[in-house]
């Protein structure tokens, strides 16, 4: 039976890996090991140098750094998503107004030249001192 040249005729024949099953678990965030797994059972045998040599020969970088770039994609599924949300979700809302438009909780007073505060305050300090 003939075997696909692989650069090595004396070597074992190089695993098919798919690359958009590749892609797909790199947008969904999944780690070299998880990746490595999936393979392993799809192909009968897989190991990290595999994935590492894989993504050497189609993409020309290692594995860390086809990984930092592919899993953009999937954060950006996420950001659609969280938007998708805050259309049903206020807590939602709240959150991601607070992420991306810098909204806190926090309120802030302004103690200067307040008349009110101030006759409040001398109110306070006349009542504790008839005490």
């Amino acid at each position: 039976m003939a075997r696909k040249p692989t650069g090595n005729p004396n070597g074992r024949p190089r695993k098919e890996i798919d690359k958009k099953d590749f892609e797909s678990l790199l947008h969904i965030q999944c780690t070299l090991k998880e990746i490595t797994a999936f393979f392993d059972v799809k192909l009968g045998g897989c190991s990290e140098d595999t994935i590492e040599r894989w993504c050497k020969r189609e993409y020309g970088e290692s594995f860390a750094d086809v990984s930092a770039k592919k899993r953009e994609y999937g954060k950006i599924s996420i950001r659609r998503a969280q938007f998708e949300m805050m259309d049903k979700n206020p807590t939602a809302l709240i959150w991601a107004s607070k992420q991306y438009l810098g909204q806190t909780d926090e309120v802030k007073l302004d103690h200067g030249n307040n008349e009110l505060l101030t006759a409040l305050t001398d109110l306070a300090r006349k009542k504790m001192n008839n005490d």
